[in-house]
């Protein structure tokens, strides 16, 4: 078994990797994970100890699973795939590797979630709705993995719920460009930057925030019409059209607790200068 770690980090993707090098460079003994075998000389070269974990891989072996979270914290960042199954392998892997945490030193938990947990509601969403959401929504695959860490006395989690995410490799512009009748153009957006969301790991780290629910979006809500047709134009793509005659559902995610109990300030407030 290799020696243990400061940190391990559950998916070493988009948001994990550039969250790992952070943490090397500020002098972290790093663990990250991958289920992709190509990736592992990327994570040695950047000094962070790789392990092939893939919890859907029914050879896998237990021994690199218990060596992986042989760590005193843990950061879980598995993106959820719930259009295929209704979240029923996703929260498969989850209890998997609840599991094999019991056995583990790990003893704080930081769980990478969405504000997708909440449905639109037509009005500001804070932290507060999901304790009437989970009464309401039993089928909310995220919701149950979120609790499925929080319930456990054996370590203490903190969940962030993040809005969509933006920055290098994910470019608004494309997402809408050229279409047609896209739906909801007066919709308010929730997204919020990649170096925010490693900056928010960074901070709950310094001021040991553990047992919280934060959502994580920046500050300002620009229309979704607004928002994509600049975004597309600043990449040089066709904007796309929205069909205006739609009814507009929406939800406006607050992000006041996490401002105020991290001292938290957003490199990036408006999501209009992304790009």
């Amino acid at each position: 078994m290799r020696a243990k770690a400061d940190i391990s980090i559950m998916g070493c993707g988009w948001l994990g990797l550039p969250f790992a090098e952070e943490l090397v460079k500020k002098g972290y003994q790093v663990k990250g994970s991958t289920t992709r075998t190509e990736k592992l000389p990327i994570l040695e070269e950047k000094n962070i100890n790789p392990y092939l974990i893939n919890l859907q891989d029914a050879d896998m072996n237990p021994a690199d699973l218990d060596d992986f979270l042989n760590a005193d914290l843990l950061l879980v960042n598995i993106p959820p795939k719930l259009r295929s199954d209704g979240g029923a392998g996703y929260l498969e892997q989850l209890h998997l590797l609840r599991n094999a945490l019991l056995k583990s030193p790990v003893s704080k938990l930081l769980f990478v979630s969405s504000t997708s947990v909440y449905p639109d509601l037509n009005r500001v969403v804070t932290e507060e709705d999901s304790y009437y959401l989970s009464e309401k929504d039993a089928s909310n695959a995220l919701l149950q993995a979120e609790k499925l860490f929080q319930e456990c006395e054996e370590w203490l989690a903190t969940v962030v719920r993040f809005a969509g995410l933006v920055g290098p490799g994910r470019q608004p512009g494309r997402f809408f460009a050229g279409k047609k009748q896209v739906p909801n153009g007066d919709a308010p957006v929730n997204l919020i930057h990649l170096d925010d969301c490693i900056a928010i790991f960074l901070r709950i780290l310094e001021l040991e925030k553990w047992g919280q629910v934060y959502n994580a979006c920046s500050d300002q809500h620009p229309l979704r019409k607004d928002f994509y047709t600049s975004a597309a134009l600043a990449a040089g793509l066709e904007p796309p059209q929205f069909n205006l005659m739609t009814e507009t559902n929406f939800k406006l995610i607050n992000s006041q607790k996490l401002k105020d109990e991290l001292s938290f300030v957003f490199q990036y407030p408006d999501p209009m200068t992304f790009f």
